[in-house]
């Protein structure tokens, strides 16, 4: 996965359509399909949990569909980017402290540079939902990356980044 440069406005924007549209769509559909269920399989004096429960996964199921149709439309480009950078960080996250120790202790190229991704992204991610609760000490972590690499006169490149560098650690 490469970093890419994306408009933080038009991704909150488009973030917020996508997550209405979702909450808007399920609940219309969960209702609808819940009563249409009620009103083709039920008595009147019959329980009626298990046809709303079918409604609603019935809906979530639609909803989930329509995403994954449209995930690939431009509209949804810097939602779906953003997902995939989660994922990411998620994916080193689970394996930062090896990461770490393996860049610290032995100047791995591929620790460093899923590091610096790590950290890279993470600074973008914080910057677009404005979280400026954890970056100060992400800053200084990034430092202390800098400061290593600088000391060994080393040369990363974040484009090289790819996550079967992690698997391989």
């Amino acid at each position: 996965m490469k970093l890419q440069q994306i408009d933080k406005a038009r991704y909150r924007k488009h973030f917020n359509v996508v997550i209405v549209a979702f909450i808007a769509s399920f609940m219309v559909l969960a209702v609808l399909l819940g009563q249409l269920f009620i009103s083709l399989f039920s008595s009147p004096e019959a329980d009626n949990f298990w046809f709303n429960f079918s409604g609603v996964g019935v809906a979530f199921i639609i909803v989930l569909s329509l995403v994954n149709h449209f995930k690939n439309h431009i509209f949804m480009s810097e939602v779906l980017y953003v997902w995939e950078l989660k994922k990411q960080i998620n994916y080193i996250h689970r394996k930062l402290a090896k990461v770490k120790k393996i860049a610290f202790d032995q100047q791995d190229v591929n620790a460093l540079i899923i590091l610096s991704f790590y950290y890279q992204a993470c600074s973008q991610l914080y910057h677009l939902d404005d979280n400026t609760i954890t970056v100060s000490s992400l800053n200084i972590e990034k430092q202390k990356l800098e400061e290593l690499i600088n000391k060994y006169n080393l040369t990363i490149n974040v484009d090289l980044y790819e996550q079967a560098l992690i698997q391989a650690i």
